[in-house]
């Protein structure tokens, strides 16, 4: 079990992945087949395999791979075998544009699975509505992909971990609700990640009536010092790292080298090894706090972990882009079986049935796409930087971060359960 946590500690690094009874989707087709045959549901997706992304997508895609295979060599669905199709787009928003068109009108595939990495998802995005193309797990949280009640071309995206948007309104959430916090800062990145997540940390402050503070530094800084001052200035008893990867270790640091004392939390896609040790020094001075979105001690997920590792190459199984990319495989394909049998299908009644009610995540937490609600996960738990655990062999990290809270919603934590 130790084992298993650790792992839902390492989920945290993963990049940065309604109407029912019929409705349009405003596409090219409301209603379109491509993609299936008697035989075969052929399915895509772009993702980094080379290039600086690569040790992301590379273990992404075989963890979207091992998952049909483990479905395919069980009687496929209905029949059927998925098939599944990449092209590398080398994190390129331009080749990630070409590979869609490619795969939607050539290749004539079902759907995308595992749409990859913000700058593709994001220049990609109107693309994926035009073409009315269902797509499932999105290895991002940007806020084009939240939704309160998608309708007509919105309809077709379907995220699944978590936006940074409801991210940001977690984390007010647990300064309040753990930490009694009266007065929240947001140190936030000009980026779409930081500046989604200090909008969800707002519109949050706001209807919980605490004070809320904010300084902007540029993504990949070096020097945020004089944010830090501005920040600390207004004496904030929590703080929020709106930042992803780089530039967050720079944020920890010079809140120590200002004798900083509150807590600081950051996002999912920070909680990893190398992030912990990049911020051993600070998290001696003060807490270090991270969101997580998985829970490997539930039954669910000690069943599912089995079929994993089975279906897994051995020095994958403990790697966090491979389990995710095995959620994307198990999200897309649970729509898929929810399709009644003999009914055609088609992307409205793939659609239908993904939405027809709740998704379990047996790695923790519901996905509830009923009703045009496109938030992804809104349970997460929280992690601390404990330097204490950090391991190193070679270049290699591990450890650094220990569960601190389950997986909660935003009213268990406010309610203090």
């Amino acid at each position: 079990m130790k084992k298993y946590r650790i792992i839902a500690l390492m989920l945290a690094l993963v990049l940065a992945l309604t109407a029912c009874g019929g409705a349009g989707t405003g596409g090219k087709d409301d209603n379109k087949v491509q993609g299936v045959t008697d035989t075969e549901i052929i399915v895509a997706n772009t993702a980094a395999t080379s290039g600086g992304y690569a040790a992301v997508g590379q273990p992404f895609n075989t963890g979207i791979e091992a998952y049909f295979k483990y479905v395919n060599e069980n009687g496929g669905v209905h029949g059927r075998k998925i098939v599944f199709k990449h092209v590398d787009d080398e994190f390129a928003p331009d080749k990630g544009k070409a590979a869609l068109q490619t795969m939607v009108e050539d290749e004539k595939v079902f759907a995308i699975v595992g749409h990859f990495g913000t700058p593709v998802v994001a220049a990609t995005i109107e693309d994926l509505k035009e073409y009315g193309i269902p797509t499932v797990y999105f290895a991002t949280g940007i806020g084009q992909l939240y939704n309160e009640k998608a309708e007509g071309r919105d309809r077709i995206l379907y995220p699944v971990q978590p936006i940074y948007l409801t991210e940001g309104s977690i984390m007010v959430s647990r300064g309040v609700g753990d930490y009694k916090a009266t007065k929240i800062g947001v140190i936030y990145t000009n980026d779409d990640a930081g500046k989604d997540m200090l909008e969800g940390a707002k519109a949050k402050a706001t209807e919980l009536k605490v004070d809320l503070v904010s300084e902007q530094v540029d993504p990949g800084a070096t020097d945020v010092s004089a944010a830090v001052t501005s920040l600390l200035a207004e004496k904030p008893d929590f703080i929020i790292g709106a930042s992803i990867q780089q530039t967050f270790p720079t944020i920890a640091k010079a809140l120590n080298d200002q004798g900083n004392k509150a807590p600081v939390i950051t996002t999912y896609v920070n909680v990893a090894p190398v992030i912990a040790d990049s911020v051993k020094d600070a998290a001696a001075n003060f807490d270090i706090l991270g969101n997580g979105w998985v829970d490997f001690t539930q039954p669910t997920a000690v069943k599912e972990l089995e079929t994993y590792t089975k279906y897994m190459p051995q020095d994958l199984h403990a790697n966090a882009y491979a389990i995710t990319g095995w959620i994307a495989g198990l999200f897309f394909t649970e729509g898929l079986r929810r399709i009644p049998e003999g009914t055609e299908i088609t992307w409205n009644s793939y659609m239908d049935a993904l939405e027809s009610k709740p998704i379990l995540n047996p790695f923790g937490g519901e996905i509830d796409f009923g009703n045009g609600l496109r938030q992804g996960t809104s349970v997460m738990n929280l992690s601390k930087v404990n330097p204490a655990t950090l391991q190193k062999a070679g270049d290699t990290v591990t450890g650094g971060w220990e569960e601190v809270k389950p997986l909660q919603s935003m009213k268990e934590i406010l309610e203090g359960k």
